[in-house]
């Protein structure tokens, strides 16, 4: 695994620097759509998930290769998610924020065999900053090893997204946070949001839509950091299985908490 670490991290950053990047703010009407409603989709997108498909192939030709593009173009491809070796690409996340002109968004990828995350890889283009983690090897930022830390406010620090709840269950949320935690918004960016939850910036994460580009690389780089991230009745999350509900936490503590309130 530690040999495919810099060659991974040179072509993610190559992608980056040589399509994501002169995109930025620099997209015309007709380069950006709506797969659905407020579901967007650039060139860019395009472009990337083509050259890290390419490139990760290339890496390891006997895995598979899961990216949100083509399973947007065949569904069917998803299926096989948690079964045997795959690259899950996100050649852009946080398309919306990106095709606005806007922070933040980042490429992630992520090796997974049967369900299992092996490794994750979370840049953001904009600043560089490298988020990694390795099944049994902790994770990192740039390079040095980081331990997932509490923000320490009086109150817990929780970003849920709740844009793909119904309003009911949005509501129920919010109710039984709003006095236990301090509420702030989420960055419709999973590659933003799980660093946000090791860094100290944010406590706990609720997530409900658990596509595998979103989440596979995020959830291992919480829990090797010594955070918490797991379905919110407390098993594994598993690539593969696309079951609502997800919540990450910056500690078992705060993960136990959250859990009480939020789900019990």
């Amino acid at each position: 695994m530690l040999e495919l670490h810099d060659p991974v991290v040179a072509l993610m950053r190559s992608v980056g620097r040589d399509i994501v990047m002169p995109r930025y703010q620099n997209l015309a009407s007709d380069e950006i759509s709506e797969k659905a409603t407020n579901d967007f989709v650039t060139i860019a997108d395009k472009e990337s998930e083509t050259r890290l498909a390419e490139g990760l192939s290339a890496l390891l030709p006997e895995a598979g290769i899961i990216g949100e593009e083509a399973c947007a173009a065949d569904p069917a491809i998803l299926d096989r998610a948690g079964e045997g070796l795959n690259w899950i690409i996100d050649p852009i996340d946080g398309t919306g924020n990106f095709a606005a002109g806007k922070s933040p968004f980042g490429i992630i990828i992520a090796l997974v065999d049967g369900g299992t995350t092996l490794a994750g890889w979370i840049l953001d283009p904009l600043t560089g900053r490298l988020c990694h983690a390795m099944l049994g090897g902790g994770s990192h930022v740039d390079g040095s090893q980081v331990q997932a830390r509490e923000t320490g406010g009086a109150l817990p620090i929780a970003a849920l997204a709740t844009f793909f709840m119904s309003a009911e269950e949005r509501a129920d949320m919010v109710r039984r946070s709003e006095a236990s935690f301090m509420l702030v918004d989420i960055p419709r960016c999973a590659a933003e949001q799980y660093p946000r939850l090791v860094l100290g910036q944010n406590d706990v994460s609720v997530f409900a839509r658990t596509l595998p580009w979103d989440h596979a690389a995020g959830t291992l780089f919480v829990n090797e950091a010594g955070g918490c991230c797991q379905r919110t009745d407390g098993t594994p999350y598993v690539v593969g299985d696309l079951r609502r509900g997800l919540m990450g936490a910056s500690s078992a503590r705060l993960w136990d908490k959250a859990a009480a309130t939020l789900f019990g």
